[in-house]
């Protein structure tokens, strides 16, 4: 859908997990993996963490990005299609999810503060607390967090053991318990995370969290920092934030509860509950503009 103004853009972020926002609603744009790559690579793009093509269910399935709907999914619901930095496809994404919901209401899209977001991973329902053009408070209901074996990573010379979680995407979340803030700030992500691939295939994401301790004000809190599959260290993941928290509740032996979490990218609290979990934190939709043809050789349209 290329025309002579270009392609209108978005840009966003959830406790500075920032994306691109491109509104295609018929799911009119060629979006490939070098697009994708180019949108949000930070000197030659807009820069990114990943990009949330905002369309119709029915008419991804239309136009062949999705071979059925999802579970939970309506063919009206607004679909989260969401591609990582370097293009590929990702499930699920938390922190995506309320910025796309910000965007949603911001926009006039929906007219109601509670409604489903469709996503590779199924329906999310979602919870608009408050929302203005600039900022708004979201909760998310994430799924199930399903916690699985035990399994290591290699960061630079440190292992480090955690525990598998699906959250509708793989994970490996690392409660370590010796380790202290400034200790966590300290790690290096540049060399990259190294997983077995026969525990993770696909590859996963991978949080870093300290060991929950009880604040002044009397909430259960903890520190994280996260490797994110297909971008690498970014300053907060939605997913992970739901996967550490279910890693960490079920290394205290309890069924769950309420557990905030600080990232480099701000705050948000996660509830891991026996009917599911939850992720409630902050929107903000900081810009738009507008791609100038041949910005990239011409964005894609059919």
């Amino acid at each position: 859908m290329t025309t002579s103004t270009g392609l209108r853009f978005v840009k966003g972020h959830g406790t500075q997990n920032d994306f691109v926002i491109l509104a295609d609603p018929a799911a009119d744009l060629d979006i490939d993996a070098s697009l994708v790559a180019a949108l949000c690579d930070r000197p030659r793009g807009i820069g990114a963490d990943g990009l949330l093509r905002v369309a119709r269910a029915g008419a991804l399935v239309a136009a062949g990005v999705l071979e059925m709907l999802p579970d939970g999914v309506a063919p009206d619901d607004w679909f989260m299609d969401y591609r990582n930095a370097d293009g590929s496809i990702a499930e699920m994404c938390g922190n995506g999810v309320r910025v796309f919901a910000h965007f949603l209401r911001a926009r006039g899209l929906v007219d109601v503060d509670e409604f489903t977001v469709g996503s590779r991973a199924g329906g999310r329902p979602v919870t608009v607390h408050s929302h203005d053009a600039l900022s708004a408070d979201v909760t998310v209901e994430m799924g199930q967090a399903t916690v699985d074996f035990d399994a290591a990573v290699r960061i630079g010379d440190d292992l480090y053991v955690g525990t598998k979680v699906d959250v509708g995407n793989p994970h490996l979340a690392c409660v370590v318990g010796d380790l202290d803030v400034d200790e966590l700030a300290a790690v290096d992500f540049t060399a990259g995370v190294r997983l077995e691939a026969a525990d993770f295939p696909h590859g996963a994401n991978v949080e870093l969290l300290t060991r929950p301790a009880v604040a002044d004000d009397g909430v259960l809190t903890a520190h994280m920092r996260v490797f994110e599959r297909g971008v690498g260290e970014t300053r907060s993941c939605g997913t992970g934030l739901v996967a550490a928290a279910a890693a960490a509740f079920a290394g205290r032996g309890e069924p769950g509860g309420d557990l905030r979490i600080h990232v480099p990218g701000g705050t948000v609290l996660v509830t891991i509950a026996a009917t599911g979990t939850r992720l409630r934190g902050p929107s903000m939709l900081v810009a738009e503009g507008e791609l100038r043809d041949g910005w990239c050789g011409g964005p894609g349209g059919k």
